[in-house]
């Protein structure tokens, strides 16, 4: 079977959301450091441990908050926010800017998948996914169709 979906434009603001969002639940363990900063509180008693570590794990975020919204404003990036239509099948996911120019991405390609309220975020990298909302989809069988091939290929946990 071969879903195509509707044309979707990825919004700016969706993109460093979900982004930020991949990139707390990926390095969770930045939140253990801070703690490891405020622990030096019980050596030497003092409110600047606590400042301290918050302002360091204040600039982390923002640093990563700049990453992803400087890829909005790139060139080489901007074909991620054009209206996008996708062709998912078992094999691969085809990216399509239009019925000449479109882009595979393999299975394997994906490291995690999410099932969303809203939609299936597939993530790539730290800062590349695939953002699919259920407003894409035709029909509800489709869905259901992409849903069965992330269960199968083991990106998410029934």
């Amino acid at each position: 079977m071969l879903v195509k979906t509707k044309k979707y434009k990825l919004d700016n603001g969706t993109y460093i959301k979900t982004g930020l969002k991949n990139i707390v639940k990926e390095q969770w363990w930045v939140f253990l450091i801070a703690l490891a900063i405020c622990s030096g509180y019980a050596w030497i008693p003092n409110i600047w441990w606590f400042i301290g570590s918050f302002i360091a794990l204040l600039l982390y975020f923002l640093f990563w908050l700049i990453q992803f919204a400087g890829v909005t404003q790139l060139d080489q990036y901007k074909i991620l926010f054009e209206r996008l239509s996708y062709e998912i099948s078992s094999q691969q996911i085809l990216i399509k800017l239009n019925t000449k120019q479109g882009m595979p991405i393999k299975w394997d390609q994906i490291k995690s998948a999410k099932v969303g309220k809203n939609a299936f975020t597939l993530v790539l990298s730290k800062a590349q996914f695939v953002y699919l909302p259920y407003k894409v989809f035709k029909t509800e069988n489709e869905k259901k169709f992409v849903e069965t091939i992330l269960k199968r290929k083991e990106l998410v946990k029934s």
